[in-house]
């Protein structure tokens, strides 16, 4: 055997082909190791996979219940939000309908009212009319009164006595009616429109209420700067007339004043003759002929009331001081009256309290004769007999 031995390693073959098959041998060995762990593994891998399988079953037995409890419950569910969604449906129809009504109620309401307040205003609307038609006739009346009025300042008379009317109201507002007098006639034989009862200075004033209207229309309905100017001429030499025929009738020495008044009814006018004609109006002036609006010329009598109060006063002086005196007696009187009174009620009072005492006096002695008191009673009585 060892020389078996011997030659088999001494021969490089057989030691290759020795230790191949030792190689063999040995990758063998180690397959059959690796697969019996390999085979452990399996089976284990094996058993695992039985328990999953197991387990997944188990599972799927309880996901299968789970399920059937989720429809169920995804079944009452759905009842349950069925039935919520019923229910809210007919409260949701049955607020409609309640909120429909009332919203009926109100339209119909609301649709009343205004039918109300379209016929309120159609009934005001018509009574608007009437007024309209109204104010129609009054100014197509109007509209007449001024065709009239241009006809009355046409004419100089009726110019005059339109002036007049104003000058009446103007003076009977600011004047006593025993102050002035209309178409007074002068010692000169001529009339006054008007004649103011001033005293002595400055004398009766006599106002005239007549003034060139003509010449005045001229210069406003001129339409040419030259004719304009003719017409203010004109104008001006009219007014420059006028007073100098105011002056030389209502002007008497010794039983007018030494002035008069040319009252203008027109405010326009007087305006635009301080404004255009200054010196016609410093004319005025040096002839003594004061030209007076409404305005001013209510200003005027307003100074002549106070003249006229204070003459009054003057000439009540006496009968004032009279009045006075026997007021000053009747209130010298009355204080020694007042005296004679203050004495009587001193004297009245006196006389109560004398009475107040004797009372008290009785009631005392009525107390004692109530209490069977006769002693005391009979000692005081000298006493209160004296006193008495």
């Amino acid at each position: 055997m060892q020389p078996l031995l011997d030659r088999a390693l001494a021969d490089p073959i057989l030691v290759i082909g020795l230790g191949l098959v030792v190689l063999l041998l040995l990758a063998s060995i180690w397959r059959a190791s690796r697969s019996a762990r390999t085979a452990d593994a399996l089976a284990e891998e094996l058993r695992r996979m039985g328990r999953d399988m197991q387990s997944l079953g188990a599972g799927q037995s309880q996901l299968s219940g789970s399920l059937q409890t989720v429809s169920d419950t995804t079944s009452q569910a759905q009842l349950r939000m069925l039935q919520t969604v019923e229910s809210r449906l007919a409260e949701v129809q049955r607020q409609m309908g309640e909120r429909m009504a009332e919203s009926d109620l109100r339209l119909r309401e609301t649709l009343h009212g205004q039918t109300q307040r379209t016929s309120t205003s159609l009934t005001q609307l018509q009574e608007r009319l009437a007024v309209i038609d109204k104010a129609q006739d009054n100014i197509t009346k109007l509209s007449g009164d001024v065709l009239s009025l241009q006809d009355i300042l046409s004419n100089k008379q009726s110019r005059g006595a339109f002036g007049e009317i104003q000058l009446h109201d103007i003076v009977s507002k600011a004047l006593p009616p025993d102050a002035y007098t209309w178409q007074a006639k002068l010692p000169n034989g001529t009339r006054a429109d008007c004649l103011i009862h001033l005293p002595q200075p400055p004398g009766p004033i006599v106002i005239d209420a007549k003034f060139p209207l003509e010449a005045y229309e001229a210069y406003v309905s001129a339409e040419t700067p030259d004719a304009q100017k003719r017409a203010l001429t004109q104008f001006g030499q009219a007014m420059r007339k006028h007073i100098r025929d105011i002056a030389e009738k209502y002007i008497i020495a010794g039983d007018t004043a030494d002035g008069a008044l040319l009252f203008l009814p027109s405010e326009a006018v007087y305006a635009e003759l301080h404004a255009r004609l200054p010196a016609v109006v410093r004319e005025g002036f040096e002839a003594r002929v004061w030209i007076v609006s409404p305005t001013t010329c209510m200003a005027t009598l307003n100074t002549m009331r106070a003249i006229l109060k204070d003459a009054r006063m003057r000439d009540q002086a006496g009968a004032i001081r009279k009045e006075l005196a026997l007021l000053h007696g009747d209130i010298d009187r009355l204080g020694d009256r007042v005296g004679n009174l203050d004495r009587h009620f001193e004297q009245a009072r006196k006389d109560v309290e004398q009475i107040r005492i004797s009372s008290e006096k009785a009631g005392k002695r009525a107390g004692r004769l109530h209490n069977f008191d006769f002693e005391d009673s009979v000692s005081d009585q000298p006493t209160a007999l004296a006193r008495d």
